[in-house]
């Protein structure tokens, strides 16, 4: 009986979290219609504190963002809402009209035809989406081998079989893709540039050479870490450490 009580309290607590979020979003919404832009932000914020968040919270945050001309957090709050849907189109076409605000014009290096193909089509979709594409093609493959298994007529069978060979192959393709995926999206941790201007030194200390300058809204990849110091790539390879304050991992 004490277990029962538990459950309905903990199910009555995220149904009340989830209504209050939902208010919260509408009320927002309604805020950024209104042109109180600042207002809105702190509505959206607060849902981002509750853990309730989504794409649309953060595309929306990023657009009042912009309003108010903040740079980096409305390409930060872009790239988020990308993080969650990178199907979101909606966001990624204000994310290249933000960028444009951004000085920083830094060339990515050439891109070979593989990378090309995966960040064009692989990277439409989300690790999770993959696995699940993948649990499709096991019970696919477990259907038509079973199909194969218990057909009489030799034309069934060669025809189950081929077809079971050929999802079994799409199945170690999308598990292959699926873990790709998931390692590079473990291993690469983004950053937007928050600070106007900052230099970018050649090692992780005050008194090291600087080697070049990078302003608000530029996105950079966090490659390690020494005290208060990140060692940061630019998509064209430049390398160097800034200061862990003058930005926020996405």
């Amino acid at each position: 009986m004490r277990k029962l009580v538990i459950y309905l309290f903990l199910f009555v607590s995220t149904i009340t979290l989830a209504q209050s979020a939902s208010d919260l979003f509408l009320s927002a919404n309604s805020l950024y219609k209104e042109g109180k832009y600042e207002e809105a932000i702190k509505l959206f914020e607060q849902i981002e504190a509750k853990n309730q968040v989504s794409s649309e919270v953060y595309y929306n945050l990023a657009n009042c963002y912009y309003k108010i001309n903040k740079t980096a957090p409305a390409i930060y709050n872009y790239e988020k809402a990308l993080q969650l849907d990178p199907l979101n189109e909606d966001a990624k076409n204000n994310l290249i009209i933000a960028k444009r605000l951004t000085l920083d014009r830094i060339e990515a290096l050439p891109k070979s035809v593989f990378q090309k193909f995966n960040e064009n089509y692989l990277q439409k979709f989300t690790y999770n989406t993959w696995a699940i594409i993948t649990i499709v093609f096991s019970f696919i493959a477990s259907i038509l081998f079973l199909l194969f298994y218990f057909a009489y007529t030799p034309n069934k069978k060669r025809a189950y079989f081929t077809a079971s060979i050929i999802s079994f192959f799409l199945l170690i393709t999308s598990l292959t893709i699926t873990y790709s995926q998931y390692n590079q999206t473990k291993n690469t941790i983004e950053a937007i540039i928050f600070t106007e201007e900052v230099s970018v030194n050649n090692e992780p200390t005050d008194s090291s050479n600087e080697i070049f300058t990078l302003h608000e809204g530029t996105k950079v990849y966090v490659l390690d870490s020494v005290d208060n110091w990140k060692k940061i790539k630019l998509v064209d390879g430049k390398i160097g450490w800034v200061n862990s304050q003058n930005l926020k991992e996405l």
